[in-house]
């Protein structure tokens, strides 16, 4: 017995040391791969690569839009508009807006209260009708909480390089390293470039320069104020205001985000 529990700890020890070596060697490897697009622009994103995938085996076909422009290719309008609705402290916080966070999850806790105290009284009627004999006809429909993100241009940014759409605290935790890493390594002109480069735009449209293309037939480079501002605006939900484009939320909010990109400078 008293010669086992050496042995065990032994290897117990040597596990959490591979287990913390693998950690330091997959955090190097990240910081290698963002000092690599100092001068190397990434080519595809892990949620890309899942959406060609989605494409291929529902619709049988992948229609892909995607052209690198660098960044004084893609003109002042989008850049502007994009931070002025994204993030308007771009220029100034290091990676992480930490009051935005706090405000969002104090959001989301609301929204999570309000369609779970909805979805019992839905839950209520439904019973109420069985227990008469005469259930509904048609289930009524459960709500889903809007969760809002207050995630930055950097950390949206990490996300779409590097994890996938899973929501843990660990993936959260990594999110942080890597917006941490891309602030490090790269200046704020560079991230932005590869964020617009790479962000989706739509269905199987992604970066600036497509979405410029699909939405309005010319050049990012050309796009005028509200053009550029109806582009920002759609970058949380880019699939539905596709759907939507004349959407009174999205004609209301270029607007404002229009009048706004005057005074944003770029990096």
């Amino acid at each position: 017995m008293t010669a086992t529990a050496p042995l065990w700890r032994s290897h117990l020890w040597r596990l959490l040391a591979l287990l913390l070596l693998s950690a330091v060697a997959l955090q190097l490897y990240f910081v290698l791969r963002i000092a690599l697009m100092v001068v190397v622009d990434p080519q595809s994103t892990p949620f890309q690569r899942s959406e060609i995938w989605r494409l291929a085996t529902e619709q049988g076909q992948v229609l892909w839009s995607q052209a690198w422009r660098d960044r004084d290719q893609l003109g002042p309008h989008l850049q502007r508009a994009v931070i002025a609705s994204e993030d308007a402290g771009f220029n100034e916080h290091s990676g992480v807006e930490w009051d935005a966070l706090e405000k969002a999850w104090e959001r989301n806790q609301r929204a999570e209260a309000s369609a779970e105290k909805r979805n019992g009284l839905i839950e209520q009627r439904e019973q109420k009708a069985a227990s008469r004999g005469k259930p509904l006809a048609t289930p009524l429909r459960r709500v889903e909480p809007k969760v809002v993100g207050g995630s930055t241009i950097s950390q949206q940014l990490a996300k779409n390089l590097f994890l996938s759409g899973e929501r843990t605290a660990a993936r959260k935790g990594q999110e942080f390293l890597l917006t941490f890493m891309l602030e490090g390594l790269l200046d704020k002109g560079r991230i932005l470039e590869i964020y617009l480069n790479n962000v989706e735009w739509g269905e199987g449209v992604f970066g600036a320069q497509a979405a410029a293309e699909h939405y309005f037939h010319v050049d990012a480079a050309r796009l005028a104020p509200a053009q550029a501002a109806r582009l920002a605006v759609m970058l949380p939900a880019p699939k539905r205001f596709e759907q939507r484009p004349g959407s009174p939320y999205l004609v209301s909010r270029a607007a404002t985000i229009t009048a706004r990109m005057g005074a944003v400078p770029l990096p």
